[in-house]
């Protein structure tokens, strides 16, 4: 993507990083410090570094077959809900260059069966608004967005 466009589109933060496991207590630090600085809850804030850790800890596992020399690449933006004064939020992008994935076989495990592993799914669309994947020019992105979520106000105030 160009510079430029990047820009435009509001970004916030990129990284670009091998699939070594090493670096992903790295990227967690990021996201949490990002997600603190938008205003994220502490809560929210939580969900979305553990989203983008399930995400990245499968494209090592499962896309590199756990291969620590591959390039995976990290594109954080800022964005709005449609309406102007909606929500503002974060977008994550995450885009490696292993195989195709068929999204049929990104299956989940039922939550009852009591095993470990396999819930990376479940957090990652529990803890995100949006959860999208797509593959263009031989890359797979995985898009997650997350809104800023304002606490409703007392009624009893």
């Amino acid at each position: 993507m160009e510079r430029n466009e990047d820009l435009k589109r509001g970004l916030l933060l990129k990284l670009q990083l091998s699939s070594n496991p090493s670096l992903l207590c790295a990227v967690r630090g990021a996201v949490e410090r990002l997600t603190e600085s938008l205003g994220f809850s502490a809560a929210e804030s939580r969900a979305v570094t553990r989203a983008v850790d399930e995400a990245l800890t499968n494209i090592i596992r499962h896309t590199y077959c756990g291969r620590a020399d591959q390039p995976i690449e990290v594109l954080f933006h800022s964005v709005r809900e449609d309406d102007p004064e909606s929500a503002r939020g974060l977008e994550i992008v995450l885009c490696d260059c292993g195989p195709a994935i068929d999204p049929e076989r990104m299956c989940l495990r039922a939550l009852e069966e009591i095993r470990p592993g396999g819930l990376g799914l479940h957090f990652i669309r529990e803890s995100m608004d949006i959860v999208e994947y797509n593959r263009a020019n031989g890359t797979n992105r995985l898009r997650l967005v997350k809104f800023v979520h304002m606490p409703q106000p007392d009624g009893n105030a």
